[in-house]
C-alpha cells in the first residue's frame, strides 16, 4: 500500500494479500464444498496446438494456484460459515490506512461474483443453476455488506460475465451465454439489496491471461445486460489489443447518469511499460465517448496476479507501469481540465 501511494495511485486496495486467489479463498469460508474436478480448457487455447503446448510448458514449470485443476465442487448446502475472516481483512486494511492517512482518495476491496464461483465450483447439489446462484449470492452478500460497512468501496470481480463464453459456454450459442449473464446479474442485484449503488463497482473481463483471446465475446453483446446491474460504475479492460476499441460501445449504450467508468489503460499481462502519452491518449479517447471526463477513472486492465504464482509481469515492472499510469493520468487531466 505504501508503494501504491509513493507511485501516485489514489484509488488503491490491499493487494488481496490474505488470499491465494481472487475467489478460491472462499474454500475456507463456505460450507458444502468438497471433492475436486477439472475445468474445461479455454477455446482460444485449444484452437492453437503449438501455442497450447507452450502454454502448458510455461505453466507446468511454475508453483502456482491452478484456475482449472483441483477445484472444489458444491456437494452440499452452500452457506457462509463465519464473517470473522472478511471483517479481519477489513480491519487490517483500516489499520494500515490509519498509518498513512490520506494515502488513497478511495480505498476499495474486492470480492468475487456469484457467477465465477458457480462456474469454477461445479454444482452437484442444487437442482438448477438459478438455485445455486441464489445460494452463492446469499453467501457473498455477507462479504459485500461487510466491505461497505467498513467504509470501503466494493469491487465485484466478475470475469465470468465475459470469460465463461470461451470456457463453460464455448460449444453453445451466444444466446445461452447471455442467459447465464442475466442470471448472474440478477443474483448480484439480490446480494446488493442493502448496498448503496454508489459504493460498488463491477469489474468484468475476458480472463487475465496472455493468450489469443480471439474467441472472446464482444462487449457490444454483453453491455445491455451488464447495465442492468445495480452498481455505480464499471471496471473494464481497454488496454489489451483484443478489446482496446470497445470503449466505443458506451456511445450507443451510455453510462447511467450516476455511474463512472474505470477504464483499463495499462495492460496487466506484458512487461511493456506504456509511455505516459499513450496512457493519456487512451484516457482522452474514453472521456470523449463518455462525454464527461470527471466520470472516467484511469486504471489497469485487471490485477497483476489474479491467482498466486501466475504473474507474468516482474514486480519492478509493475511499479514502473503504475508510475506511467499516474503520469499519463496527469497529462490527460491537464488537457481535459485546463482551468484547474
Amino acid at each position: 500500500m505504501r508503494r501504491q501511494h509513493e507511485v501516485g495511485i489514489d484509488v488503491g486496495n490491499n493487494g488481496e494479500q490474505q488470499r491465494d486467489s481472487f475467489f478460491l479463498y472462499l474454500k475456507q469460508r463456505l460450507s458444502g464444498l468438497g471433492g475436486s474436478w477439472e475445468r474445461p480448457s479455454r477455446a482460444d487455447v485449444d484452437r492453437y496446438p503449438e501455442f497450447k503446448r507452450t502454454w502448458i510448458e510455461q505453466h507446468g514449470n511454475k508453483t502456482q494456484v491452478s484456475a482449472l485443476a483441483g477445484l472444489p465442487k458444491a456437494i452440499g448446502e452452500v452457506r457462509y460459515l463465519d464473517d470473522r475472516a472478511i471483517n479481519d481483512e477489513c480491519r487490517h486494511f483500516a489499520i494500515v490506512l490509519e498509518e498513512s492517512l490520506g494515502a488513497f482518495v478511495e480505498p476499495f476491496m474486492s470480492a468475487p461474483s456469484p457467477g465465477i464461483v458457480a462456474a469454477a465450483v461445479r454444482n452437484e447439489h442444487y437442482d438448477t443453476l438459478e438455485a445455486y446462484l441464489e445460494a452463492l449470492g446469499n453467501a457473498l452478500k455477507i462479504e459485500y455488506e461487510a466491505i461497505v460497512s467498513h467504509g470501503l468501496l466494493l469491487q465485484i470481480d466478475a470475469p465470468d460475465l465475459a470469460l465463461e463464453r470461451h470456457i463453460t459456454y464455448k460449444d453453445q450459442p451466444v444466446s445461452k451465454f447471455i442467459e447465464f449473464v442475466e442470471q448472474v446479474v440478477t443474483a448480484i442485484n439480490r446480494a446488493l439489496a442493502k448496498v448503496p449503488r454508489d459504493r460498488v463497482r463491477l469489474h468484468v473481463c475476458w480472463g487475465n491471461s496472455e493468450s489469443p483471446h480471439d474467441c472472446d465475446v464482444p462487449l457490444a453483446n454483453l453491455l445491455p445486460t451488464l447495465q442492468k446491474a445495480n452498481v455505480g460504475g464499471f471496471v473494464l479492460p481497454f488496454a489489451n489489443p483484443r478489446h482496446a476499441h470497445e470503449f466505443r460501445c458506451f456511445k450507443s449504450h451510455p453510462l447511467g447518469d450516476d455511474q463512472i467508468l474505470v477504464a483499463g489503460v495499462i495492460d496487466s499481462l506484458t512487461n511493456f511499460v506504456e509511455h505516459p502519452e499513450v496512457v493519456a491518449d487512451r484516457i482522452e479517447r474514453v472521456a470523449a465517448v463518455v462525454g464527461d471526463p470527471s466520470r472516467v477513472v484511469a486504471g489497469t486492465d485487471c490485477g497483476f496476479d489474479s491467482l498466486a504464482g501466475w504473474g507474468r509481469v516482474a514486480a519492478d515492472v509493475v511499479w514502473a507501469k503504475l508510475t506511467s499510469l499516474r503520469d499519463g493520468a496527469r497529462i490527460a487531466s491537464k488537457r481535459l481540465f485546463p482551468s484547474r
